[in-house]
This record gives C-alpha cells, sequence and structure tokens, in this order.
C-alpha cells in the first residue's frame, strides 16, 4: 500500500468489508471516515478512536478512524474518494441519501458492484436529481476475505493479488485508477462495467453454495467451513452450471470473462483440473465458515443483486440460463419472496427497453445515443 496522508478516504458501511477496509486504510496512516447509517453499529468504534485488526499472519494493529458518523453530509464534505462497502440492496438507497451532499470532482467506488451495481448507482443519482460531477466505479469483487469479529474488530484472511474496477463510462477508468493505485496496487483496469458485472464471482459461489447446504447450514447454525467442507464433487458440478450460463451471457454481450476457475488462479493463485480442487486449493477459504442461518446476504443479496441481473441479461439475449433459474426459485420458496420482482431489473439500472449497442455505448460513453456531429452545410 502506497501511503498519502492528504487523501481523504470515506468507507461507507461498517459489516464484515467495511471494518476491514477502514482499519486496513488506517493502520496505513490514511485519514479515515467511517459511515453507517445505523450508529449503534459504530458506536464502540466512536467509543474506542478506531478498529483492532488483525491482518494475514496474526499481525494486530490498531486503526484510528478519524470521523465516525451516522451523518452523510459528515461523512462526505470534502472526501476525494467515497469506498462504497455494503450490501448491492443497499446501493440505491446509500446513492439517494448521499445525492444530495455529493461534491465536484469525487470518486465513489463500489466494493464490489455485484452486477449492474455502478448502473443502478447512478441511475438513482439521476433520479434524485444529482448534478455534481462524480465517478461512479465498481471493483469487481471485494479486495479483501475478511470477517467482522467484534464491535470494534476485524479480521482479514488474506487479500486478493489482483482486482478489476471500472467507471461509468469506461472513458473516466484512469482517473479512478490514478487514485485507487496510490492506495491499493492490487485494483487494475476492467474494460468496462459490464466486464467487471459479469465477471462477479459472488453470483456463483454464494449463492448456490447457501442453498445446496441448506440442510447443513440449519442444522449446525454453519458451523462447517463454507468453502472446504461445503464444497463437495456434486455442489462443484452445480457451480461449474451456473458459472458456464454467466460466461455465455457475457459473450453473448460481447464480453470477454473469466470462468470461476481461472478467476481462482489469477485472484489466489489457486490452482486444479477442475473447480472442486481449486476452490480446495485456495488457502485464503480455509477458516471461513459457513452463514448462521440462511437469512443472509450469501441469498438476500447475491440472488436478487447477482444473479436476477444475470438472467434477465441472458434471456434478453437469448441464453439459456436454466441452472441460474433453479437457484432463484429455490431461493424464492426458501425466504417467500419474489427475488425476480425485487431485484435489480433491467428498468432499474436503466437498460430497459436498450439493444446491445445502446447498452454498450452507454457503459463505454455515458450515454446510449450515438454522439452528436455536425451537419453538413447546405
Amino acid at each position: 500500500m502506497t501511503q498519502n496522508n492528504e487523501l481523504q478516504i470515506t468507507v461507507v458501511g461498517a459489516g464484515h468489508g467495511g471494518k476491514a477496509m477502514a482499519a486496513d486504510l488506517a493502520v496505513h496512516g490514511l485519514n479515515v471516515r467511517l459511515y453507517n447509517r445505523s450508529y449503534s453499529n459504530i458506536a464502540d468504534i466512536a467509543q474506542r478512536g478506531g478498529i483492532e485488526v488483525t491482518l494475514e499472519g496474526g499481525q494486530q494493529m490498531f486503526g484510528r478512524i478519524r470521523i465516525v458518523t451516522d451523518d452523510m453530509a459528515r461523512a462526505l464534505d470534502g472526501s476525494q474518494l467515497v469506498m462504497v462497502v455494503v450490501p448491492a440492496s443497499a446501493h440505491r438507497d446509500i446513492a439517494l441519501a448521499a445525492a444530495p451532499y455529493l461534491q465536484d470532482g469525487q470518486i465513489v467506488v463500489l466494493n464490489p458492484g455485484r452486477t449492474g451495481g455502478a448502473l443502478e448507482f447512478s441511475h438513482a443519482l439521476r433520479e434524485a436529481g444529482c448534478t455534481a460531477d462524480v465517478i461512479v466505479a465498481e471493483a469487481e469483487t471485494f479486495l479483501f476475505a475478511s470477517r467482522s469479529v467484534g464491535p470494534a474488530q476485524a479480521y482479514i484472511f488474506q487479500r486478493k493479488n489482483t482486482v478489476p474496477v471500472a467507471a461509468l463510462p469506461a472513458t473516466r477508468t484512469e482517473e479512478v485508477l490514478d487514485v485507487l493505485q496510490e492506495i491499493y496496487p492490487q485494483f487494475i483496469a476492467a474494460p468496462n462495467v459490464l466486464y467487471t458485472s459479469m465477471n462477479n464471482m459472488g453470483a456463483i459461489f454464494h449463492p448456490t453454495l447457501a442453498l445446496l447446504n441448506a440442510g447443513w447450514i440449519e442444522s449446525t447454525r454453519g458451523n462447517f467451513e463454507f468453502y472446504i467442507e461445503g464444497v463437495t464433487p456434486s455442489t462443484a458440478l452445480v457451480l461449474e452450471r451456473v458459472d458456464r450460463e454467466r460466461v455465455t451471457v457475457a459473450t453473448a454481450m460481447g464480453v470477454r470473462v473469466e470462468t470461476a476457475r481461472e478467476w481462482l488462479t489469477r485472484a489466489y493463485s489457486a490452482h486444479g483440473k477442475n473447480l472442486y480442487e481449486a476452490i480446495h486449493a485456495n488457502p485464503g477459504y480455509k477458516g471461513i465458515m459457513a452463514p448462521r442461518t440462511l437469512h443472509h446476504r450469501y441469498i438476500f443479496e447475491d440472488v436478487p443483486y447477482s444473479l436476477v441481473p444475470i438472467a434477465e441479461l441472458g434471456k434478453r439475449f437469448g441464453v439459456d440460463v436454466w441452472g441460474m433459474e433453479a437457484m432463484i426459485q429455490l431461493a424464492c420458496v426458501v425466504h417467500g419472496t419474489d427475488y425476480r420482482h425485487r431485484g435489480r431489473t433491467l428498468a432499474k439500472m436503466g437498460l430497459e427497453g436498450l439493444s446491445l449497442r445502446e447498452i454498450t455505448r452507454l457503459v463505454e460513453t455515458g450515454s446510449p445515443e450515438p454522439a452528436r456531429t455536425e451537419a453538413r452545410g447546405g
């Protein structure tokens, strides 16, 4: 990590990822603010003045947080970089809450965007009447494998080797990376937000594993290693099916994305001749326990905000996504919720009625319409 003491960074969200990122930035001497919409969840952090974090290798450090607040205006005022680390279900709410206070020149990065995060966030800002010149970007995945282990404590198991990031529009990605790479050189440029959205590995690993291990999760309250004991040869076969559908949808949209196995190799240097072996070869997954309940973001976030938008795009462009549809249907039954309706639809991403060419133009230039050219004189 490169140290830049003048950079003002706001971390939005104090869950597993938000605490870890805020603490990690702070222990490296950066000026960090932490926002959470529920003050009760950050009261201990405010009282202690920071977060205790255990880094990879077991090193324990204390990250001092300069401002801990539930006031969005205070959190954003004068901040150059806003790292949004909340479930995708909160992206729209955060956009609406931030819209009145965002300022020209600020960069907002969704960590991660899941599928269509930057599209929905930007669409919500427009709906809220935000006119500030703000760059919205999304990371393909979260930088860390981490957990909150106490009210003011976080644990980082491992950080990924590289994490692609893209701005909306893609013409502004380099502006984002000029700032991001000062603190995390692991961030690299992605072609556009279609790439980061379709390379969403949470869509593959989280809901399918949670649903296929539903009995074990409920009977043990998650007392097993999710990615190790929960991934058997059979569950891995289902993961591979859903992953093939994701890759096919991306191809239909003109986007070349990695398979889950290729991603494990790049992100974690984990190798295997199939997905089962590659997952078990990843040391970053060891020690991560399963959810204690099925009412968990692996389902209520990753189904409506990862699987649903990919499946919608698949159906829009003629791809068979029956594996994804099976997982969506199971989730709807288990939770008694219509995730297809509640999820990140084409309309919520601002893509309804757009052709593939128009969608591509939107993510590349910021507008689905072609650039106007001057008419020839008569």
